[in-house]
C-alpha cells in the first residue's frame, strides 16, 4: 500500500499532462491510472472542471468603458486637494502619471546621467590629490642604455671577482 501512495504522488504531476495530451502520456501512466481508483477519481475530476470551464463564457466588456475611463481620469486630474502641498504633489504626480508629458522622462535620465559623470569625475580629482606627482618620464632609449649599462658594470664585477678566484686557486 506504500508503493501506491508514493507512486500516486509521483502520478499527480502527470495527470495533467495525460488530461491534455493523453497520446503523449506514458503507457506506465496510462497503467496505473487504469488500476489505481484514486487516481482515476481524479483523473475524472479534472475533466469535470475542465468541460465546466470550456462552458464558461467571459462577460462582454461595456461598449462605453474607455469613455467612462477617459472622464473618471479627466475628473481626477482635475480634483484638487484642500492644502496647498497636496495640491502641489498631487499636481506633479498627475503631470507624470497622466499627462502626455512623455519628453520629460528622456529629460530626467540625461539629467541624472550628467549628474552621475560629474559626480563621478568629481570624485576621481578629489581621489587623484592624494597621489605624488610622477616625474616625467624618460624616453625608452635612455632606460634601454641605462640597463645596458648596469649590466656591463655587474659583468665587469663578475669578470674581477672570477680573475681573483683563479688567481687565488691556481
Amino acid at each position: 500500500m506504500e508503493r501506491m501512495k508514493n507512486n500516486c504522488t509521483a502520478m499527480d504531476s502527470k495527470l495533467a499532462n495525460l488530461l491534455l495530451d493523453p497520446a503523449v502520456a506514458p503507457a506506465k501512466v496510462k497503467v496505473h491510472v487504469a488500476e489505481c481508483d484514486r487516481c482515476r477519481r481524479e483523473l475524472a475530476e479534472l475533466r469535470a472542471t475542465m468541460a465546466l470551464l470550456e462552458t464558461w463564457q467571459g462577460p462582454e466588456p461595456s461598449p462605453y468603458f474607455l469613455s467612462r475611463l477617459d472622464a473618471r481620469m479627466r475628473e481626477e486630474r482635475q480634483a484638487e486637494p484642500a492644502h496647498w502641498p497636496a495640491s502641489w504633489i498631487a499636481r506633479v504626480r498627475a503631470r507624470f502619471a497622466y499627462g502626455p508629458a512623455m519628453h520629460v522622462r528622456p529629460l530626467a535620465a540625461m539629467a541624472l546621467t550628467a549628474v552621475l559623470l560629474l559626480g563621478g569625475g568629481a570624485y576621481l580629482g578629489v581621489t587623484d590629490w592624494d597621489q605624488p606627482a610622477s616625474p616625467p618620464g624618460q624616453a625608452a632609449v635612455v632606460n634601454d642604455l641605462q640597463t645596458l649599462d648596469s649590466n656591463a658594470q655587474l659583468l665587469d664585477q663578475m669578470e674581477a671577482l672570477s680573475s681573483t678566484n683563479n688567481e687565488n686557486g691556481d
